[in-house]
């Protein structure tokens, strides 16, 4: 007899059955729920790594970029270190340098001195410009470290006309009274390395410095803003007590992780919306202590809309389990293995999604011309780029897990590996300069090794991106070779003006001997053939003068009037020969100049020559000297009754190579030579002309020179 056929057994079938069904469905739903589960932490885990990975990418972007602005800056400190006032050859020749700066966001360069408040400054595009600090300028916090060797000054973000404006300063001088800095405007950059930054489909990147404010954020308006505050004045219903607590205790702490908050806004979308992010710290500086935090967010819809789906089709299926336990096992088992298909499909697509994701970062990696690789502790590469590959002679795949000698020459592989080393043991990023020869050639590389860490924080990789610097080492060269071939110039300068002074006095003598001499006897012809050749000397050292500021002479101060009869006793002969009346004004009890006697003679011997051609052998000479009492400068005024000066060349007369006496009987150099001493004492030099044909006014000009003085104390010393 069946067992159906039995009530009491067949109930007892039924209710078996029943209660199978319901544990088998029960079991199912609790499978499907804990395998739904299962799967958003992990996918949610994997997006917010895949997240990280992009925070990182775009951390070392900005460290790069930084880097690079670093490593321009020191340099050009290198090239006007120690020089107190650099040339208008120096300032040309870096103006050419200057251009590429803008690619890096710099938009201005100074050359600070901080002790004169006075700075070069130069737009990139114009001429260098000196302008006056104002008072309680950001240059005087400016502070360096007495032991680093490379000392670097980052100051905070400043906003400005432009948008975001930052300041990197290296000292020029070893008491840093002198100080190179760089305009930065993080307007320009920042959103150049994060605009284009998307993580799935609707995510995006910001940036917040060490004290909570938006540096970047896809909406403009939080930028310049107090993370904490603007979102509460946006959105002043929301909660944002885990972003709050992710910026203060991981953020802000320089931390590197992953985690989820609620926001009020997303793309133009309002409401609570969760978000995933990943964030990590971006080092900008040491001084003073500088440390941005990059963070990367996307709504968690991004992966939840997949895994809705098959949730809703389980809850479908388990409605229709309870509706149809008569149809058996064997259904819930198709529509169980169906449902998993459903996810399985779900999950490939979000992996796809992810996929796509990475490699669009790999392929920015990729197309950079930058030597990018990494490095494991016992220096073998990870990976590396084409660009690596291709330069060393090779695909990527004949370098990865092969050591870097494989690649780099000796000894240069040795240095990398001890660089590999102490990144590895300090868990710091170290920048290096080497130069690679391959096949003969000279390559500079300029290398940065960051340490990539684990999310233990310990360093897991080494990540190296280098660039080839090797057009820039040789426009340094250049300058190099520029001031060596000035540095000859000024010594050929000086010997031409020690000289010089000297023939002057034996032409001089020889002037008056051939006056008492009889013409035609043996002395007069032999006085003449000593003239001929003293003037062949003479014009063989004017044309060696060019301008260059001379060594310091063990004089410091010097008695003005002094100096003005030296030349007096010179010059007189030729000004009686030349029929021109001298007139001397000298001042009694002129306090000491601070200036060296010859390098003072020559500047009024320069003076004194140029009014003597500019009267064209009639007319008077006046030399006054006199004590300026407001400023206690000493002041010597040389006035000729020459043609004068014409307006259109009044701003050109101080510059070399620059006069308008016939070809051949001027170097254009005394004005600028004169110029150059006296300014390298503090003084100034002045003009002021009447060109002939003024109606009313006597034509000529008077140059005025002013100079520091000292106490007769100060003239004992020298």
């Amino acid at each position: 007899m069946s067992i159906f056929k039995d009530t009491s057994a067949g109930r007892l079938v039924v209710a078996v059955v029943g209660v199978a069904l319901i544990v088998m469905l029960v079991a199912g739903g609790l499978l499907g729920y804990w395998t739904a589960t299962e799967m958003t932490t992990v996918v949610t885990e994997q997006f917010n790594a895949q997240q990280l990975v992009i925070a990182q990418t775009v951390k070392a972007r900005i460290e790069r970029e930084f880097n690079g602005i670093k490593h321009e800056i020191l340099s050009m400190a290198q090239l006007l270190h120690g020089n107190p006032k650099p040339s208008a050859g120096t300032l040309e020749a870096l103006q050419q340098t200057l251009r590429h700066l803008a690619e890096l966001g710099i938009r201005r360069v100074d050359i600070v001195d901080r002790a004169a408040d006075r700075a070069l400054v130069s737009t990139l595009q114009g001429p260098w410009m000196e302008r006056s600090l104002p008072p309680g300028s950001l240059f005087d916090t400016i502070r360096f470290p007495a032991d680093d060797p490379q000392p670097l000054w980052f100051s905070a973000v400043q906003p400005s006309a432009g948008g975001g404006e930052m300041i990197v300063a290296v000292p020029l001088s070893e008491d840093a009274s002198r100080v190179l800095a760089f305009h930065v405007s993080t307007s320009a950059v920042l959103p150049a390395l994060l605009k284009s930054i998307q993580s799935g489909g609707t995510g995006y990147a910001w940036l917040i410095d060490q004290n909570g404010i938006f540096l970047y954020h896809p909406q403009a308006e939080y930028i310049g803003r107090d993370a904490f505050s603007v979102r509460q004045e946006k959105f002043p219903n929301a909660a944002y007590g885990p972003i709050n607590l992710i910026q203060k205790e991981k953020m802000l702490k320089g931390e590197q992780g992953t985690g989820w908050f609620y926001s009020a806004w997303h793309r133009g979308i309002t409401g609570p919306i969760k978000k995933l992010i990943a964030f990590c710290p971006v080092e900008i500086s040491d001084n003073p202590p500088q440390r941005w935090s990059v963070a990367v967010v996307a709504p968690e819809s991004e992966i939840d809309q997949g895994l809705r789906r098959g949730t809703h089709k389980l809850l479908l299926l388990m409605a229709l389990g309870i509706g149809g336990l008569l149809l058996g096992a064997g259904a819930i088992i198709w529509l169980e293995s169906r449902w998993a298909r459903v996810l399985e499909a779900t999950v490939l697509a979000k992996t796809e999604a992810l996929a796509k994701s990475e490699e669009q970062y790999r392929s920015l990696v990729e197309s950079a011309e930058d030597f990018i690789f990494t490095v494991d502790r016992e220096a073998c590469f990870q990976s590396l780029n084409t660009f690596t590959a291709n330069f060393f002679g090779g695909p990527p795949e004949r370098f990865i897990g092969r050591p870097i000698a494989s690649a780099f020459p000796d000894p240069e592989a040795e240095r990398l590996a001890q660089l590999i080393g102490s990144v590895y043991g300090t868990g710091k990023s170290i920048r290096e300069e080497f130069e690679l020869r391959l096949e003969g050639q000279p390559t500079w590389i300029s290398a940065n090794f960051m340490p990539v860490k684990t999310d233990t924080g310990e360093v897991g990789t080494i990540l190296c991106i280098a660039r080839d610097i090797t057009e820039t080492k040789n426009l340094q060269r250049q300058l190099v070779n520029a001031e060596k071939l000035a540095s000859l110039g000024t010594l050929a300068a000086g010997v031409a003006h020690e000289i010089n002074n000297p023939i002057g006095v034996i032409l001089g003598f020889c002037e008056l001997l051939l006056r008492r001499a009889e013409k035609g006897s043996q002395q007069y012809e032999d006085l003449k053939t000593i003239e001929r050749q003293g003037l062949v000397c003479k014009e063989t050292v004017e044309n060696l003068l060019i301008f260059a500021r001379g060594a310091k002479q063990k004089r410091e101060f010097s008695d003005i009037n002094g100096c003005i009869l030296e030349i007096v006793k010179i010059v007189r002969h030729l000004l009686v020969k030349s029929g021109i009346d001298l007139v001397l004004q000298l001042a009694d009890g002129l306090p000491p100049v601070k200036a060296d006697a010859r390098q003072l003679q020559q500047v009024f011997l320069n003076l004194v020559t140029n009014a003597m051609a500019a009267m064209d052998n009639s007319g008077t000479l006046t030399v006054q000297s006199s004590l300026e009492r407001s400023t206690r400068r000493a002041v010597v005024q040389i006035q000729d009754t020459g043609a004068g000066i014409s307006p259109e060349h009044m701003d050109h007369i101080f510059e070399p190579f620059f006069t308008t006496k016939p070809e051949g009987q001027g170097t254009g150099l005394g004005l600028f030579v004169s110029y150059g001493i006296v300014t390298s004492y503090g003084g100034t030099i002045e003009c002021a002309s009447t060109p002939a044909g003024v109606t009313g006014k006597r034509s000529g000009a008077t140059f005025t020179v002013k100079l520091l003085t000292g106490s007769k104390e100060d003239l004992a010393k020298t």
